[in-house]
């Protein structure tokens, strides 16, 4: 009797270590662990488990390389010994390493690493680039590749040798070169931004404070504004409403404390950058730091509190090049507002409506979602489908400041009857829309002067500054997000900016009229660019061009403020957003 037992015992563990094993056999054509035969390679996966779980604990960080870590000698099915290489790369966290068999050969390994951030959690989507992807250097065919997550080895961690290139996962486009699944146009985000006017989205704060009175106090004298007819420094013509923005502007200079957090070292924090692509977020940080007449020193003062960091020096800072994994930046802004929170009260009173934060980088969506979800941000990323909330956050505009001591440099252009170019676009070939308007407009018009990258150099800088101060409209397309320091460029040169991006909030939305001043076509249009333009009549055009003129000064950065320059624009729309959204508890 005992003899049986034990005999069953012993039969239910096999059985149910071949259903263990059969549920870890590799895809394709892979064989089974217990196989046998060349095919085995099962020594090699105690030498990975071992190098993994090394650099796992070892917390380092690693690069890809094409010399060899650790090199293997076994049959292949023709009973051949070849010789592999192992290699092991860190994804960005030390819990997640990938493991790389291939063939070992003189050349080096091409090899792409690709990472996808779905949710927060960076996975490994593609590791390869073959032999037909190669210049004109032979490089012999690399076999199959596998992949060891989360630094815990698997048994299907290397495929047959004999697997083709129908077996070696495709690389997953990024979604900055896809079209976006949904599409949200000018016209449903007029409806969105008067629906979010009607009703407040805002938390109620835990407790009253007499300074949200004021503020509210603010929304009723904004909303029964006295009509203005005609202002000596506005342009009635560029505003959603002048007489609301003028009463609006008024009280803000009169009443607006803003308390700026001193927590934070450089460069991440306190530390503007002024020039280059993302100057925007510098140069309000410097003016907003170095003003007397908003800021205070008491924070139970303030209405709003500004979190005064920049998304380019976070960038510059903390991300691991190349790996594509974005999720530390993320957690160091939430280990800031975490510290804010529990340090101060203000914070959580509000859950963050009160709070705001200014940044130009094309990652801080994603680097700022959750945690500071309810705070305003004035992004210049400003797409809805990335999370941008119309009423509440701000559209920053994106500036090209080329020089610190002189950010008006260049200004302006030529008069409307001296343009002569209907049409301009030069620059990369970023994204997937780009390509789509040269391929319909390049060489194809010598009305339409759409040009791809043009030659680094003054000769080439100072060419596309005169195309765009020569031309009537300046294409503005997205590139791999929605905005583009072209539609400011435009401005600056008294161009008509044709914004072409769906899904892209202009700058300033909530007081401007853009129609006053640009074109915004939708991107399905672009085939039929020539005509929708030559269809423009001139009377209208004109009127465009004066309103680029008008518009132009609220797109300005001065060493020193001035009234309704880019600086106060900012700033005031985060306080009509604040206005408008506010929720008083009674």
């Amino acid at each position: 009797m005992g003899n049986r037992r034990f005999l069953f015992l012993l039969g239910t563990m096999a059985v149910n270590f071949l259903l263990f094993q059969s549920i870890l056999v590799p895809y394709g054509n892979g064989n089974s662990p217990w196989s046998l035969g060349p095919e085995n390679y099962a020594h090699v996966h105690d030498n990975v488990s071992d190098l993994v779980s090394e650099i796992s604990n070892n917390g380092g960080v690693f690069e890809l390389r094409a010399d060899t870590n650790s090199v293997h000698s076994f049959p292949d099915k023709k009973g051949e010994v070849k010789n592999y290489s192992l290699e092991l790369v860190s994804v960005g966290s030390n819990k997640r390493s990938i493991a790389v068999l291939t063939k070992n050969s003189k050349n080096g390994f091409p090899v792409k690493q690709i990472l996808e951030s779905k949710g927060g959690i960076s996975t490994v989507s593609q590791l390869l680039k073959n032999e037909k992807m190669d210049s004109s250097d032979s490089t012999p065919s690399y076999g199959n590749l596998t992949f060891l997550e989360n630094s815990r080895p698997r048994n299907d961690l290397f495929a047959s040798d004999n697997s083709t290139a129908a077996n070696i996962p495709r690389t997953k486009k990024m979604r900055c070169n896809m079209p976006p699944k949904s599409r949200t146009l000018i016209q449903e985000m007029n409806r969105i931004l008067i629906r979010r006017r009607a009703k407040s989205r805002a938390m109620k704060p835990r407790w009253s404070s007499k300074l949200d009175l004021e503020v509210l106090a603010a929304r009723f004298e904004i909303e029964h504004a006295p009509i203005v007819t005609q202002d000596k420094e506005l342009y009635a013509p560029l505003f959603r409403n002048v007489s609301m923005f003028k009463r609006s502007y008024e009280l803000m200079e009169r009443t607006l404390k803003v308390y700026i957090y001193k927590d934070g070292n450089k460069p991440i924090f306190h530390q503007p950058i002024l020039k280059g692509l993302y100057a925007a977020e510098g140069w309000f940080m410097k003016l907003m730091e170095e003003n007397k007449q908003f800021v205070v020193k008491d924070p139970a003062k303030a209405h709003l509190f500004y979190m005064p960091f920049s998304a380019r020096m976070l960038e510059f800072s903390l991300y691991v090049r190349n790996s594509h994994n974005r999720t530390n930046l993320r957690r160091f802004l939430k280990d800031y507002t975490d510290n804010i929170s529990a340090k101060y009260r203000y914070f959580n009173r509000t859950g963050g409506a009160d709070h705001f934060l200014v940044a130009c980088h094309d990652w801080a969506p994603y680097e700022t979602r959750h945690h500071m979800e309810y705070c305003i941000k004035a992004l210049c990323n400003s797409d809805v489908t990335q999370g941008f909330k119309i009423g509440r956050d701000v559209a920053l505009p994106e500036t090209y400041v080329r020089s610190v001591k002189n950010p008006q440099r260049d200004l302006g252009g030529k008069p409307p009857q001296e343009r002569h170019i209907l049409a301009f676009y030069a620059g990369n070939m970023h994204g997937y829309l780009r390509q789509i308007l040269l391929k319909h407009w390049k060489d194809k018009d010598p009305d339409m002067k759409i040009f791809g990258p043009m030659p680094h150099g003054v000769a080439s800088k100072m060419s596309y500054i005169q195309h765009m101060k020569s031309s009537k409209y300046c294409i503005c397309p997205k590139g791999y997000e929605v905005n583009s320091p072209r539609v400011v460029e435009a401005i600056f040169y008294e161009c008509v900016p044709v914004i072409i991006s769906d899904n892209f909030v202009p700058p300033f939305f909530e007081v401007l009229d853009w129609d006053a001043f640009s074109l915004i076509l939708a991107e399905k249009d672009i085939p039929n660019l020539k005509n929708i333009l030559v269809s423009v009549p001139e009377e209208k055009y004109v009127k465009l061009q004066l309103g680029i003129r008008r518009v132009q000064k609220h797109f300005l950065w001065h060493t020193k403020p001035l009234k309704y320059d880019l600086f106060h624009m900012t700033l005031h729309s985060i306080w009509y957003n604040r206005v408008f959204q506010i929720n008083v508890r009674r």
